[in-house]
Order: structure tokens, then C-alpha cells, then sequence
């Protein structure tokens, strides 16, 4: 009899809300995706301490096998624009 190999799972947050997935690496665009997050948002990973979050961008991949990791998303940037 043989014992079945069971694939692990990785906990991440987005905007607060729990996601989970099967791979070891995850790209930006694909956590967004994972999340319904709009693809023109910027994406953050909340680093520890005075550490500054990082962005990620849509092609960078993130490491999903250690611990659990807090993203959050960001709308474009409006600064400058001029009201009507």
C-alpha cells in the first residue's frame, strides 16, 4: 500500500482577506488575479518592522512557502490631476 503524496498549501492575505493556493511561487499578476484584484492597482507585500513594504509587480514572483504573507492593493495615482 502506498501513501499518497499530498500537495501543501500556502496561506496569503489580500486587502485582509484570506487566499490560499498549491504553488510555491506565485507571480503579482496571478495574487491579483487570486483576488479580483483590478489589473491596474499596484500591489504591495507588507515586510516586518520598519521595513518597507515592497511593490510587486506583475511579473515578479513571490515565494509562497514560508510564512504566511499580507499583500495589499493599491488604485493608480491621481496626484496632480486637475479638478473641473
Amino acid at each position: 500500500m502506498t501513501e499518497l503524496a499530498h500537495a501543501a498549501t500556502y496561506h496569503f492575505f489580500v486587502d485582509g482577506k484570506p487566499y490560499a493556493t498549491e504553488k510555491t511561487y506565485l507571480s503579482g499578476l496571478e495574487i491579483k488575479n487570486i483576488a479580483g484584484v483590478a489589473g491596474n492597482y499596484q500591489l504591495y507585500l507588507e515586510e516586518q518592522g520598519d521595513t518597507p513594504d515592497r511593490a510587486i509587480s506583475d511579473g515578479e514572483t513571490v515565494p509562497m512557502d514560508h510564512k504566511e504573507k499580507h499583500f495589499f492593493a493599491v488604485p493608480p495615482a491621481t496626484f496632480g490631476k486637475q479638478q473641473a
